[in-house]
């Protein structure tokens, strides 16, 4: 039991360390901007990814299919 009680307490001094991606001091949404502003990049990202992967897929297939057959 002392090595789970001292993990735990060990556990709340690195989260106090942490440096959230939000602001304590605000209110509603706005605490979240950081947060929200990074998610929106990180799906713009994703999006970009896929029809970059999808486009390259589709154009290599259709030049390997021009010459063999």
């Amino acid at each position: 039991m002392n090595r789970a009680t001292r993990y735990i307490s060990e556990v709340m001094i690195e989260l106090k360390k942490a440096n959230w991606p939000w602001d304590p001091k605000e209110k509603g949404f706005a605490r979240y901007k950081e947060l929200s502003d990074a998610t929106i990049v990180v799906f713009i990202t994703m999006i970009l990814l896929a029809a970059f992967a999808g486009s390259s897929d589709f154009i290599l297939r259709k030049f390997f299919e021009f010459f063999t057959h």
